[in-house]
């Protein structure tokens, strides 16, 4: 088993969100963005997963190999993980199976904890 854990404050995430424009593209898919976006405070949302791709690229232990893009967070009300590029053929080297994901969040915080699997 492979464990990653990350916790990030909500405002900084807010202030990225902000003051680069090309934050959101460089780091989520179109289709993260369309569900962050539909929430009455998308920051919160942009920082839960913005902490599970770290979880997840700390739990794969790809550290900074990985693109934001290429971890995507999806589904409700148990998100689940898709891996893409680079993140996916890692994920295969290193004989991860399934990958389990909690995300959560306060009003100043979002965190993340990912549990891999085995490839059986």
């Amino acid at each position: 088993m492979m464990i990653g854990v990350d916790l990030i404050e909500i405002e900084r995430v807010e202030r990225a969100l902000e003051r680069y424009p090309g934050f959101k593209d460089r780091c989520f898919t179109k289709a993260e963005q369309a569900y962050c976006d539909s929430r009455a405070n998308p920051a919160q949302h942009y920082a839960a997963r913005f902490a599970a791709k770290e979880a997840v690229g700390k739990a794969l232990g790809s550290g900074v190999l990985f693109t934001w893009r290429e971890i995507e967070i999806r589904g409700r009300p148990k998100p689940g993980v898709a891996l893409t590029g680079r993140t996916q053929k890692w994920a295969e080297k290193v004989g991860a199976g399934q990958i389990d994901l909690s995300m959560t969040h306060s009003r100043e915080l979002a965190a993340a904890i990912c549990l891999v699997s085995p490839d059986a």
